[in-house]
Formats: structure tokens, sequence, C-alpha cells
């Protein structure tokens, strides 16, 4: 792979060019203006329970550090603006949900982000430990943690970083257990900010919270709602990449996806489903009832005509490596009905150098990518040539979303992958699931948690002109 050699990239790809000003200095957004905002909030003194998405760990390393750093500048504000913060996140799946288990692993622990925080902010961050009960996590945040409230308060330690929210068994509960750990939370602060963006289900830690605080929006928040609203109101030709490892989890989305694109790039298990569904072949790993389910996009498709498919596809015998003479390139034009084939890992490279694939990516306006074309860290190659041929393009704004597209656009492309942080026509978003979300609902604003900060806020507004008409 050749060394990416930067050109066009030169400034921060965290500057917004929008329209809703919310403070002199700052960027001015597209939001809703009634979204209380993490700028108009009083902070001076006050404890900040702030939620963060800094789900960047695999088996205790940190892979991207993207997801923190993103979230510097709240910190920043803050504690600039004289609150004391008390952090906290969600690390992995540790709730088995069909089992119904809670299991607190070390490697699922928040200890390698604070270690990174504090070497990054020189700030001490104290860690509370909690009594753990065998297959049911944390029950409780017990009286121990008002000794560090004290040493917060008192500017004796720079933060406080939770145990991993998942590990608290009222996290993700809609009983008494949520209920009772949701209270334990408020009673931690004075403020609560939501700056986590990928964690839009309504749990206790990002939604019910704020029953019990005043609320606001923090900064990577405010970005990530103002640029989804690019791709919901995009400039054309509008080109969306979508892969997965499953269709049925992605049928919403395609289904509104594919009325806003112009064109549409499949790829992953969400491509073969497709491929099978249309031309009647079969691949192993894919099941049937999917198919089933693919064939509405296959009609679909035959009328509008948006999918544009990637020729060259690599077939493999095993899914343990590559493994020479166990892979080989197969062409969708030769496939015919009834054929039976392996697995399909990834997309060939000389599917992005056909002419009519060049011609899509190099005139779109507007890029979109939530994919990872191959099965990793194998089959990387399809995925490593998509990002160069999107990157050919220097005029479309290019939009890239989630988790593992993230991490193998910088494994991939590190060069390419530090430009773009740079760069005005790129923006990578810290939760690709929660775009596709918006993409469903049709409004960022309708997101769970951001429609709970928006009702929170027009409590307050109530409660202020109540104590108004009162006083006077």
């Amino acid at each position: 792979m050749e060394p990416y050699m930067p050109g066009q990239h030169t400034s921060n790809c965290g500057k917004i060019k929008v329209g809703y000003s919310v403070e002199e200095g700052q960027e001015t957004m597209h939001l809703d203006s009634r979204l209380p905002v993490l700028q108009h909030a009083d902070l001076r003194d006050k404890v900040v329970l702030l939620r963060v998405d800094h789900n960047v760990l695999k088996k205790g390393i940190i892979l991207d550090q993207y997801r923190i750093d993103v979230t510097l500048s709240t910190m920043y504000n803050i504690i600039e603006r004289g609150g004391r913060l008390i952090i906290m996140t969600h690390i992995g799946r540790p709730c088995n949900k069909k089992r119904k288990t809670l299991t607190v692993k070390k490697e699922e622990s928040v200890d390698p982000v604070v270690a990174y925080l504090q070497r990054k902010l020189r700030i001490k961050f104290a860690v509370p430990q909690f009594p753990v009960t065998e297959k049911e996590g944390i029950h409780d945040i017990d009286t121990s943690i008002n000794w560090l409230i004290h040493d917060l308060r008192n500017r004796k330690i720079g933060g406080i970083y939770l145990p991993n929210t998942r590990w608290f068994s009222g996290e993700e509960d809609k009983g008494a257990n949520m209920e009772r750990f949701v209270v334990q939370l408020a009673g931690l602060a004075d403020v609560f900010v939501n700056d986590a963006f990928g964690s839009w289900q309504p749990h206790a830690s990002t939604y019910y919270i704020t029953k019990y605080l005043p609320s606001y929006a923090g900064l990577c928040m405010q970005a990530e709602l103002t640029h989804v609203r690019e791709i919901l109101e995009p400039k054309h030709p509008f080109v969306s990449i979508v892969a997965g490892s499953k269709y049925d989890t992605k049928i919403r989305p395609l289904t509104e996806f594919y009325k806003k694109v112009d064109v549409l790039i499949l790829g992953g298990v969400v491509y073969n489903t497709f491929l099978c569904a249309k031309y009647n072949v079969r691949m192993k790993g894919i099941e049937e009832s999917d198919i089933e389910l693919a064939n509405v996009l296959v009609e679909q498709d035959k009328v509008e005509n948006k999918i544009l498919e990637l020729p060259s596809l690599v077939e493999t015998d095993t899914l343990s490596g590559r493994y020479e003479g166990q892979y080989r390139t197969i062409n969708t034009k030769d496939f015919s009905g009834g054929q039976q084939y392996g697995y399909v890992v990834d997309v060939d490279p000389a599917s992005f150098e056909t002419p009519e694939v060049r011609k899509v990516l190099e005139s779109a306006m507007t890029i979109f990518v939530n994919a990872v074309m191959g099965m990793m860290p194998a089959f990387w190659h399809g995925t490593s040539k998509m990002d160069e041929a999107i990157d050919r393009n220097t005029t479309a704004q290019k939009f890239f979303g989630g988790g593992d597209t993230l991490q193998e656009f910088k494994s991939l492309w590190p060069g390419l992958y530090q430009a773009a942080l740079d760069s005005p026509k790129y923006y990578l978003f810290t939760g690709g699931g929660t775009v596709l979300k918006v993409l469903e609902e049709g409004d960022p604003f309708a997101l769970p948690t951001v429609r709970a900060l928006i009702e929170n806020g027009e409590q307050l507004r109530l409660q202020n002109e109540r104590s108004s008409q009162m006083r006077m």
C-alpha cells in the first residue's frame, strides 16, 4: 500500500459553517432553538455530570482515541467556567440479555480511558470502587463516593470518572433498579451534560437522568447534530456506502437511505444478501430469512435503479484467514440462478476502478460512509481501495461514521485519516449507528436522548416563568 501524502487537507474538520449562533466567539450551528446547550448553563462551583461515548476499547486496549478527543473541548469548557467534572460512559456489552446476567470484566473497565485522559490533560481523576454482585453487576452507588465528591468540590482532585455505566444493574433496566440508579446519579451533581451522540438509546445515564437535573447538550453533541442535518439535506449527487454484518438490522436505515440518495453502494453481508436475492444464488453464511427480506429492495431497485453493483468479489473456502489457493475473485456477471458459492468476504479492489464506479464517486457532492467492505483483519483490500477512491473526490463533503469504519480507516490509511481530521471536506461521526437512526426518524432532534434534553429545557423555562411571576 502506497503511503498517503496529504495535499488538499488544511483546515480543521471540527469547524462548523452553519447558522444558529449560541455564543459570541463560538462557531455557529443549526440547532433546534429549544435545545438547551452547554454555553447557556450556569456552571460556576457546580458539579457537572457529563455523559460521554468513550466506548473505544477492545480487550482493554484503546484502538482509536478519536471519540475521547472530541469530548475534550466540552471538558475544558466546563472546567474553565468553574464546573467540577464527574464523567461516565458505557464500554462493551457486559449484560447478556438472553441469560439475564451482567458480568464485570477488567477488559471493559474505564481504567485505560482514565489513564489516557490523565496523560492528555494532566488532571487526576478518581475512579470509585463499588461492591460487585455475581451475575448482577453493581447495584448501588454507595456512600463511599461522598468523600470523593467532597474532595472534588474542594478541588483536591481534578475529576471523578465513574465505573462503566453498564456495570450498574439499573443502567439498561426499566424498573426499580433503573429508578434507584438514576436517583443516585442525580444526587452526585447539580447539572447534567450529554455529549454522547453515539449513545442514543434511552438508558438511565443518557435519558432518564434528565428527569432530575438541569440538562444540556455538550459541544460534541452539538457538532454531531449539526452535521447530521447535512446528510438529511445533502448536496446532490448524494452517494451512500453502507455495509453490515446482518441484513435484518439494516432494513429500516436502508429503506430511508434509498429514498434520499442518488446512488447506494452496499458492502459486507448486507451486499451479499442483496446479491443472493437479485440473482437467486446462495453464499455460505447468508440466511434464507434475510434473502426473503432483501427481495423487497431488489424489486424496488428494478424500478428506481439506485443500487450500484461492485462487480468483483472475493470468495474464500475458510473464514480462518487469507490463505493462498483458498480464495479467488468472482464476478457478478457470471452469476446464474441456483449457483452455490463459498464465503464471500470482501469486495475486490478492482471494483472501485470500473468506469461506472469511478464516475459515480468522482462526481458526487455528498458521500456518506458507514462501511467496512471486508472481513477484517485478513480481508482489508476492498476497504482500503474504497477509502482511496473516495479521497480522489476533492470537492464532495465526505462523512464517515461508526466505530469500526473509523478504526479501519485509521488502520489502513493513517496519513489520510490524520489529514481528514483537519479537512473541511471530511467529517467523522462518533456514532455511525446513530446517524442511521436519525435517517430512520428523519429528524436529529427526534432521538430519544435529544428529545429528553429539549423536554428538560421546556420544564426549566416554565419553572423560571412561574418564579418570575411570583416575584412580581
